[in-house]
């Protein structure tokens, strides 16, 4: 279901921006270790709200978000038709993917990079690939 004629595939690149990155680090800085965790783990969890946000929105786009389960709680079991893969995962375990996934977003006009590692900065940043074939799961590539 990857190549067929007419198919298409999703990309997706969220975050939540280099301010939040700074706020955190300040608090760290200061030893404000419960502040520090707690900006920190709200701000990953905002950050994995925008990406099934705009997975929403592609399903949506695609004329398939009528197949999602109706309540939140079907949601966040992803109780809708495909799937989002990201790099760094077991279904897509190569980082270096990063790089050519940022380079055709245009990663740098929302203020994400890639370090040596081709980590996302900031941090509070993901990316993905969206397959919506009704038979698209996870699976651990390694």
């Amino acid at each position: 279901y990857v190549r067929p004629d007419g198919d298409v595939i999703g990309l997706q690149l969220v975050t939540m921006g280099s301010a939040v990155d700074r706020a955190a680090a300040q608090l760290f800085e200061k030893n404000a270790y419960r502040d520090y965790l707690e900006l920190h783990g709200m701000s990953v969890q905002l950050t994995e709200a925008l990406a099934e946000y705009w997975h929403s929105r592609v399903r949506g786009e695609l004329g398939i978000g009528a197949d999602d389960a109706p309540e939140i709680a079907g949601i966040l079991k992803q109780k809708y038709r495909g799937e989002r893969f990201s790099f760094g995962y077991p279904a897509c375990p190569d980082l270096s993917q990063q790089k050519p996934l940022c380079e055709l977003l245009g990663a740098d006009r929302i203020g994400v990079g890639l370090s040596e590692e081709f980590q996302l900065d900031p941090e509070q940043s993901t990316s993905a690939i969206i397959f919506h074939h009704p038979e698209a799961a996870y699976f651990n590539a390694t």
